[in-house]
């Protein structure tokens, strides 16, 4: 099994390595981030462990990279961070799982063997509305060939929408799939994103594809 090794502390980067091969991976190593993107792309691995903190491109920007090129190699990162919001970026940039350093390697090791177990995933399929593109793997949205810029907030209801386009999706389901089901915030908040992402995929091209259904939620429609 072959292991890409992205970590800019190159002490740290042989004891993995050293502790890896004892237990039959095949590792490469990148000191820095330009240089695992292009390890990551010119070869084929069976993991990628990759640090958030590397010179020359973070690995926040290393994975994004690799997803938006089709690439879903399972991907760890490590972090000298803690806290839910660096967990929650590396995620949401496409990694598989997330270890802060100081780490036990037993865990390290665990994981790996967990994630080359998995094998990697297939880029979520882009979702079709009408002329309306939703790319769940990049984030991204595009009415015809022009692209819209969308939060990650706006991309997620919209993404709700979309998973069921032409089907009405009540408050209460959009509220608990792009906040979580432990939302205690006012669920108003929803009206106020449909709105906004009726400025953006909608008023620009003279369309009126999100549609409120009074009393009922919202439904996304493909007519032109």
């Amino acid at each position: 099994m072959r292991v890409l090794l992205v970590e800019d502390e190159r002490r740290l980067a042989e004891l993995v390595k050293s502790g890896l091969a004892g237990e039959g991976f095949a590792v490469d190593i990148a000191l820095d981030g330009a240089e695992g993107l292009w390890l990551a792309t010119e070869n084929t691995y069976d993991a990628i462990v990759l640090d958030v903190m590397l010179p020359r491109m973070n690995g926040y920007a290393v994975c994004r990279r690799l997803r938006e090129a089709g690439n879903w190699t399972p991907i760890m990162m490590l972090t000298a961070k803690d806290g839910e919001y660096d967990e929650a970026e590396a995620l949401d940039t496409g990694a598989d799982d997330f270890l802060s350093k100081p780490f036990s390697y037993v865990v390290l090791l665990a994981r790996m063997r967990a994630l080359v177990r998995r094998g990697g995933r297939e880029r979520p399929v882009a979702l079709t509305v009408g002329d309306l593109v939703i790319d769940p793997a990049g984030m991204k949205c595009r009415r015809g060939s022009t692209e819209i810029a969308l939060t990650p907030k706006e991309f997620a209801v919209l993404h709700g929408l979309a998973r069921r386009a032409g089907e009405v999706v009540p408050k209460a389901e959009l509220l608990e799939q792009a906040w979580d089901f432990a939302y205690t915030g006012d669920p108003s908040i929803v009206e106020v994103y449909i709105s906004s992402l009726r400025r953006k995929i909608d008023a620009p091209f003279g369309r009126s594809s999100l549609v409120t259904v009074r009393g009922a939620g919202y439904r996304l429609d493909g007519q032109l």
